[in-house]
């Protein structure tokens, strides 16, 4: 069993930086894919980034392209969202996600991939 718990998530301006975090614990979570995404009230939940396990290789959502930074921690039981020049269409609850398979973007994006979820953390973007 894998447990995701996400942290970071708060209130800021548009334009400003957050960094959320993702911890995993249960299993040897190097050997999983982690993603992020978010949900915006009364949307679908959209795919953000997702990581492989060497964290060599990277897909982000076309909204957050060029602002948004996806890494995994030293220890590879971390994975983080660096998020900068935000705006307020970010705003949403953004969830973090494990999943074994890896391939290309089309069928990374898809929430039916990941098996495991985090209960989210609330960003919020103020104009």
């Amino acid at each position: 069993q894998v447990q995701l718990v996400e942290s970071g998530g708060g209130l800021v301006q548009a334009g400003d930086s957050l960094r959320l975090s993702c911890a995993a614990t249960g299993e040897t979570f190097s050997t999983y894919v982690m993603g992020w995404f978010r949900q915006a009230p009364g949307k679908d939940r959209e795919f953000v980034a997702t990581i492989n396990w060497s964290g060599i290789s990277t897909y982000y959502g076309d909204s957050v392209k060029g602002r948004f930074t996806i890494s995994r921690g030293s220890a590879k039981n971390t994975v983080f969202l660096q998020m900068n020049s935000l705006k307020p269409e970010d705003t949403a609850v953004y969830y973090c996600a494990a999943t074994r398979s890896w391939g290309t973007q089309s069928i990374m994006t898809p929430t039916t991939l990941y098996n495991y979820w985090g209960q989210g953390t609330q960003v919020t973007v103020s104009s």
